[in-house]
C-alpha cells in the first residue's frame, strides 16, 4: 500500500466564515488511499503492525451494513496479505443481495458473517468472541469502527502533522509576500511580515471516538479538538475520555463533544443538512459526505453563525472520508 502522507492541508474561502474573522482549512484524509481513505489507515496502520508482530494472519472485526470500516480493512487485508472475517449486524442481511459496501468487502476476500442484532450487541463478550474464533480460527481481533488504543496513537499522528504543515505553509508564504516597500527603498526597509496561518482547533467527526482521542492527546499547548457526534446520546464523551485513559493513562482537557449535531441519529437526514450539503457542493465544488463528515461541517459552520468562535481563530475541518 502506498498512503498519500502527509494528507493535504487547503484553505477553504467562505464569506459565512470570513465575514466572521475566521479561517478553515480542511485537512483531507480522504484522499489518504482510494480504498482505505481518511481515519481508516490510521487507525488501522498499527493495529496492522501489532498483527504481523503477534503472528496472526487473519483480520477480525465488526460493523453494520454499510460500515466503512468493514470496506477499509477488507481492502487492508487483500492488500498486505491478511485473511479478513467481518461479523456484520443483522442476521436478516443473510438471506438479501449484497449492498454496495458489503460486495466491494466480499470482492477483496473478506468472509462476512451474520450474527442476530442481540448477540451483536454482546460481540466483545468472552463467549461471543470465543465463538467466533472458535469457527473463524485464530484472529486479530478489531473493535467495531476500528477505535482502541493502537488506533488513538495513529490518529495522534494527524496532529504532528498539522504541525509540520501549518509551520512549512507559513514559511511559504512569507516568502512568497515578501516585498519591498517602494517608498521605503531609500531607507532599505523591507516589509517581512509572516502571514498569520496558526491554528487553534481542529474539528472533526465522531463515531466511536478513536480519532478525537487521538487528535487531541497530539495536539500542542493553546489549541483545541471539538468532536461533532453522527449518533444520537451523550454516551461519545466517555467514550472518548476512555480509550484515551486506556491510552495514555489520563484524559487531557483540549477537548469536548457537540451532541446537537446529529439530525436524528447516525445516518438519518434532515431537510436542513440536505440543504446545507447542497450550497457546500454548489459553493465549493466539494460535496461532503453526509454520514460523518457533512454533520461535522454543518455544526462548524452553525457554531460560526452562532459566533462561538472568536474573530482571528483558525479552524481545521479533517474530512475523514
Amino acid at each position: 500500500m502506498h498512503p498519500r502522507l502527509p494528507s493535504p492541508l487547503c484553505e477553504l474561502s467562505d464569506p459565512r466564515l470570513a465575514d466572521r474573522g475566521l479561517r478553515l482549512w480542511l485537512k483531507r484524509d480522504d484522499l489518504i488511499h482510494p480504498e482505505v481513505p481518511g481515519n481508516k489507515w490510521r487507525k488501522l496502520k498499527y493495529n496492522l503492525v501489532a498483527a504481523r508482530e503477534r503472528g496472526q494472519h487473519t483480520l477480525l472485526t465488526f460493523g453494520g451494513a454499510y460500515s466503512n470500516h468493514i470496506r477499509a480493512t477488507a481492502a487492508a487485508g487483500h492488500a498486505l496479505g491478511f485473511a479478513t472475517v467481518g461479523v456484520i449486524r443483522g442476521d436478516e442481511l443473510a438471506t438479501r443481495p449484497l449492498n454496495p459496501s458489503l460486495a466491494f468487502a466480499a470482492s477483496r476476500g473478506m468472509r462476512l458473517v451474520y450474527l442476530d442484532r442481540t448477540t451483536y450487541r454482546a460481540k466483545h463478550t468472552p463467549q461471543v468472541l470465543a465463538g467466533l474464533l472458535a469457527e473463524h480460527g485464530p484472529a486479530y481481533v478489531l473493535p467495531e469502527g476500528g477505535s482502541n488504543e493502537s488506533a488513538v496513537r495513529g490518529c495522534a499522528e494527524l496532529a504532528v502533522e498539522l504541525e509540520t504543515q501549518v509551520d512549512e505553509a507559513r514559511d511559504k508564504e512569507a516568502r512568497d509576500d515578501e516585498t519591498w516597500d517602494k517608498e521605503a527603498r531609500d531607507d532599505a526597509k523591507r516589509v517581512d511580515e509572516k502571514p498569520d496561518v496558526a491554528f487553534d482547533m481542529v474539528c472533526v467527526a465522531v463515531g466511536t471516538g478513536g480519532t478525537l482521542a487521538g487528535i487531541a492527546a497530539g495536539l500542542g499547548p493553546g489549541r483545541r479538538a471539538i468532536g461533532f457526534a453522527a449518533l444520537k446520546g451523550d454516551f461519545l464523551a466517555d467514550d472518548v475520555a476512555a480509550l484515551q485513559r486506556r491510552t495514555y493513562g489520563a484524559v487531557t482537557d483540549n477537548w469536548h463533544v457537540e451532541h446537537d449535531f446529529h439530525h436524528g441519529g447516525y445516518a438519518r437526514r434532515s431537510p436542513a443538512l440536505d440543504a446545507f450539503l447542497a450550497d457546500f457542493a454548489s459553493r465549493h465544488d466539494f460535496a461532503p459526505e453526509p454520514i460523518y463528515v457533512g454533520r461535522m461541517l454543518f455544526g462548524l459552520f452553525e457554531l460560526a453563525r452562532r459566533d462561538a468562535f472568536a474573530p482571528g481563530t483558525g479552524i481545521v475541518a479533517v474530512i475523514t472520508g
